[in-house]
């Protein structure tokens, strides 16, 4: 991205962000003392609260850019960017609760009035950079503001990089072509090997490259300085595609042995009370849920017994839960009653002709996945967690993935960290494994609850649900 671009961008948001401040207080104010909804004793002039938003606007902005939330982003996860709205916001209003009492004290003020504005705040704030974003991927998309891409390594993690590139033309990256740190090689997944690690400054140089991601996992130390070392003359930003080890270990901390620094590499985050407040939301969220969505789930029922009658409502397979410990996981049936009759165990593929009409439906959605949540209720799984696979399956990764069964540390669960990420269907069993344990070891409530939120997206987007 130009600085230019830059420039311009943050200028829009400053800009968003300041007329939804404006635009939330003002609504307040109207629903406070305008609209006849809320008693009130004493009459506030909107004057009454000039100071207060002026505050409010300077203290906004600065808090915004305090946690990075001008910066340029190409990929954005909406759930850690409202995250980030709600946190700046809170900040932003005490900042401004604070100063106003401190310098206009004998000020009344409403404290209903603040505390909706403070929601409304956070309301516009991310309604407006939500449309931002939106017109920016347009944008994208139609081949404006548009970064070329050099992406070094041909081998899987390199197509996995572009893979997710040319499936998301919205990020805006246009890749160039391959570096490769074999020579001999010219083309790689349908573009151009343009070069070399030896001669990457070059090839940065040459065709006017913006961006770098590196996705060799073998490459050591010593090549990774050498490569930014060759970049460093260029405007170039650089990105490293970790390897499995990297990212099972890039939570690490470091303590001490009475004295003597110890690196932290694996640790058990889930023990103790984070073991009970997850089973407290596992079950008061699923018992809810399965209260809500019992009408849904009949119908289901009854429209898989209609339309394929030879069956059962409900398929009863066994799955490898905590500690290697085989249950009885429930699904809505979505094949046919024979469909493993002939093939054993195999996993779904994409038409997947054994799949029923209906069926085909309900796997697109998830749908066929709800009656899990009677497994959360009964403590089989929990709600977030490894996806639990079929026993056949378990021992033959076990033997062949590193640090596989660490998955089954935890309960498995009905979606986790790696499906919201795209780990779903026929794709990468040791980026799986990698997100799982990531998951394990650094387990927190917020992270629960922003892969519950985000599944609520990635049923409606996912395109490996089949």
């Amino acid at each position: 991205m130009s600085q230019t671009s830059v420039v311009y961008r943050t200028l829009v948001l400053i800009a968003v962000d300041l007329l939804a401040v404006v635009s939330a207080v003002g609504s307040a104010y109207s629903l406070r003392f305008l609209s006849g909804l809320f008693p009130y004793e004493e009459f506030h002039p909107f004057r009454n609260y000039s100071g207060y938003l002026l505050i409010l606007l300077a203290a906004s902005i600065a808090v915004l850019a305090a946690n990075g939330l001008y910066r340029p982003r190409r990929a954005i996860s909406w759930v850690d960017h409202f995250y980030a709205i709600f946190t700046s916001q809170s900040v932003a209003h005490a900042i401004a609760m604070v100063s106003t009492t401190v310098m206009w004290p004998d000020a009344s003020s409403s404290r209903l009035m603040v505390a909706m504005s403070w929601l409304l705040t956070i309301l516009f704030v991310t309604t407006g950079r939500y449309i931002v974003h939106r017109v920016q991927v347009a944008l994208r998309s139609r081949g404006i503001d548009v970064e070329r891409l050099l992406i070094v390594g041909t081998g899987e993690p390199g197509h996995l990089v572009l893979d997710r590139v040319q499936h998301s033309p919205g990020i805006g990256y246009r890749p160039v072509g391959f570096v490769s740190d074999v020579p001999g090689v010219s083309v790689a997944h349908g573009l151009p090997v343009l070069g070399t690690l030896d001669n990457i400054g070059e090839i940065v140089r040459a065709h006017q490259i913006h961006d770098v991601v590196i996705a060799i996992p073998t490459l050591s130390p010593r090549q990774l300085v050498d490569v930014v070392t060759q970049c460093s003359n260029e405007k170039v930003n650089i990105k490293v595609f970790p390897d499995l080890f990297q990212f099972m270990t890039s939570g690490v901390n470091i303590g001490d042995l009475n004295g003597l620094p110890l690196i932290s590499v694996k640790d058990v985050a889930l023990r103790g009370w984070n073991l009970a407040i997850k089973r407290a939301m596992d079950i008061i969220v699923s018992s809810v849920a399965l209260v809500i969505l019992s009408p849904l789930m009949l119908l289901i029922a009854a429209l898989i017994k209609l339309t394929s009658p030879d069956g059962p409502v409900f398929l009863i397979q066994e799955r490898v839960g905590l500690d290697g410990r085989p249950f009885p996981m429930i699904k809505f049936r979505t094949m046919r009653p024979d469909a493993e009759k002939e093939t054993g165990a195999v996993w779904a593929k994409p038409n997947d002709p054994r799949r029923t009409k209906l069926g085909a439906i309900l796997r697109r959605f998830s749908l066929d996945e709800l009656p899990q949540l009677i497994n959360v209720l009964v403590g089989d799984m929990s709600l977030v967690g490894p996806r639990p696979e079929r026993p056949v399956f378990v021992e033959q990764f076990r033997r062949t993935i590193p640090r596989y069964f660490d998955r089954h540390r935890e309960k498995a669960g009905l979606t986790g960290w790696a499906q919201v990420n795209g780990l779903r269907g026929n794709t990468s069993i040791e980026e799986r494994t990698a997100y799982d344990v990531w998951y394990i070891e650094n387990w927190t409530l917020w992270l629960d609850l922003k892969i519950l939120l985000k599944t609520l997206v990635v049923v409606f987007t996912d395109r490996n649900a089949y």
